[in-house]
């Protein structure tokens, strides 16, 4: 991969966690401006008043046109709506890239009605943490963690790079390159399945006083991603709905062979099944 020169005006639209974590962490990278965008005055007042940003606007149309690269840190279908709605404002021959966690359609909506003279890049920084909002943005929450990337046929490989390179440099451990539909299939089961489990286990909770006085560190562990931001993954799974739902039902039998056993009392099953469930961890891991 070549060397880059980040000399470039950048513009972070959505500092909520995501957005301004990756604002802090590209002005390591001594570009000439980060600017951000979010319609709430008072993120972007906290973002101003913390450096995330070196200025901050509630409006984005004058901006646009001075960004070499535009980071839009929004919900999935309100990425496609800023892009769409901002078509005329944004910079001849620079790059978008999004960081939210559904690719197929936000990639197939956006390159639809996209000019030749911009270039879209789906991506997906695979961190997070239980708070959101700008309060709790950091530098570091990409350091180690991997970075998704989802190139279309439109996308050129010197930018594909320089996306790359960024990347590496603010902290991620591993650049990854797939389809969009690949992604989905692939993220249904590592980021949103276990939201799915954290959300059902709470929910099947029947009285919360009983339970405060016998929780240990393993079921902390299960549901912290109960901790879960409404709208955003009420989105996230409709959106992705096919590929969810087939992880769900592959669950499904998963539990199943376990409730029979259980009721069964099959011990010899059970130790089969774990034993196998721990090989199988390991390899991950």
């Amino acid at each position: 991969m070549e060397d880059h020169d980040f000399r470039l005006n950048i513009v972070v639209v959505g500092l909520g966690l995501i957005g301004s974590s990756f604002a802090m962490a590209l002005k390591k990278l001594k570009p000439k401006n980060i600017w951000g965008i979010d319609k709430d005055k008072d993120t972007v007042d906290i973002a101003l008043s913390k450096n995330i940003i070196d200025k901050g606007f509630t409006s984005e149309r004058y901006i646009l046109k001075t960004a070499d690269i535009t980071v839009i840190a929004l919900y999935p279908e309100n990425t496609v709506e800023f892009v769409k709605e901002n078509i005329k404002n944004f910079k001849k021959n620079s790059i978008i890239i999004d960081v939210s966690g559904i690719k197929s359609k936000v990639v197939e909506d956006i390159n639809s009605f996209l000019p030749e003279d911009l270039e879209f890049i789906g991506t997906h920084p695979m961190a997070g943490r239980e708070n959101r909002g700008v309060k709790y943005a950091r530098d570091d929450i990409f350091n180690g963690t991997n970075y998704v990337i989802t190139p279309s046929c439109r996308n050129k490989e010197k930018n594909l790079d320089l996306i790359e390179s960024i990347a590496k440099k603010i902290g991620f451990k591993n650049v990854v390159y797939t389809s969009p539909k690949e992604h989905d299939d692939m993220i249904a089961f590592t980021s949103q399945m276990p939201h799915v489990l954290a959300a059902a286990l709470i929910d099947s909770i029947t009285d919360e006083s009983d339970v405060n006085l016998f929780i240990g560190g393993s079921f902390k562990d299960v549901t912290r991603v109960a901790l879960i931001n409404p709208e955003l993954w009420a989105e996230l799974f409709t959106v992705n709905s096919d590929a969810l739902i087939g992880k769900i039902e592959k669950f499904e039998e998963s539990l199943d062979r376990i409730r029979t056993a259980v009721k069964l009392k099959d011990r010899q099953t059970l130790c089969a099944i774990f034993k196998d469930v721990t090989y199988k961890r390991k390899q991950i891991f």
